[in-house]
């Protein structure tokens, strides 16, 4: 396998001998090996998220996301997909939305995940028939976030926390009635409608995955399995942060079907080779999206100056 930086010495080896989309052509050159490895068609997903320097709209999973997939998809022929994921999540609503039209192209699917898919990147694994993983790969929580404008500035705040909070309140004002002018400051940056948001964020999400798991990884097995990883992946109080994450063995051990990365050597470097020139990108240029196949068909998003360009290649 191509170390790291060997990858990187070949894109800019392209570059230097005039190949200006050398990111692309390094990129499509592994992924294509990886599907000719499989037989198996081949896409990724995959964003800088982890960098911290993107906007996070342009690095989240929205319905934008579906213009994406309808690319990587054309041309696709067979009903087996590995699809590459590397994401802090997003939106549990486009998550419904991709696996819906996936799933209309697709019946056998495997979820790779060389590093992280978090939060809806979880979900979208759980819509899986199933997941890889390698000792590096993790996974994480479910339980919904909201992005709130508070006294202290915007701040993602776990939904549970929230109906938490309230409960706490509720409590302690009952108890202690001289209490209301305490919380009032921190309860009135709430709408009235929030806890019924929150509630109904919870339930959606893991009413989704759940939904997925039987349909999908457990399909016709009579099990309770699917719901206790849909309970146990939005419980907020099983985590205490949305960013915890959940190795391979605790994956396993909650019950989902995970294959090990490591189990084939040859299919592990091929895996790694497209994940590794795909992040590269990610590094050198400003490309903050990336979901391409293994025919060259690509969708970038770009962000300049906070401007987002989307393109097609």
């Amino acid at each position: 396998m191509p170390t790291w930086g060997q990858i990187l010495g070949e894109i800019r080896l392209g570059i230097q001998q005039g190949d200006q989309q050398a990111f692309d052509t390094i990129r499509n050159k592994y992924l294509k090996q990886l599907s000719d490895f499989t037989r198996r068609n081949t896409i990724i997903y995959a964003t800088r998220w982890t960098s911290g320097d993107a906007p996070p709209n342009l690095v989240s999973i929205t319905d934008e996301d579906i213009h994406a997939f309808m690319e990587a998809i054309a041309g696709l022929k067979g009903d087996q997909l590995d699809l590459i994921l590397h994401t802090g999540g997003g939106s549990a609503e486009a998550s419904d939305a991709i696996v819906s039209y996936l799933r209309q192209k697709f019946s056998h699917i495997r979820v790779i995940i060389p590093q992280a898919a978090m939060s809806a990147g979880t979900m979208l694994a759980c819509s899986s028939d199933i997941i890889i993983m390698g000792r590096q790969s993790s996974i994480g929580p479910i339980d919904p976030q909201f992005i709130l404008q508070t006294a202290v500035g915007v701040q993602a705040i776990p939904a549970h926390a929230i109906l938490e909070q309230f409960r706490i309140a509720q409590e302690d004002c009952r108890d202690n009635p001289r209490n209301l002018n305490s919380w009032l400051p921190m309860l009135s940056q709430y709408g009235p409608a929030l806890l019924v948001r929150c509630q109904d964020q919870i339930d959606f999400g893991k009413e989704l995955v759940g939904n997925w798991l039987k349909a999908y990884m457990f399909k016709g097995e009579p099990s309770d399995v699917p719901d206790k990883i849909a309970d146990y992946l939005s419980n907020h109080s099983n985590f205490k942060t949305h960013g915890k994450h959940i190795s391979i063995e605790k994956a396993s051990e909650i019950g989902l079907k995970i294959l090990k990365l490591e189990d084939d050597q040859d299919f592990q470097d091929k895996v790694l080779s497209a994940f590794h020139s795909t992040m590269h990108a990610f590094g050198s240029t400003n490309t903050a999206k990336v979901i391409a196949n293994q025919n060259g068909n690509c969708y970038l998003k770009q962000f300049n100056m906070g401007v987002p360009l989307p393109t097609r290649r």
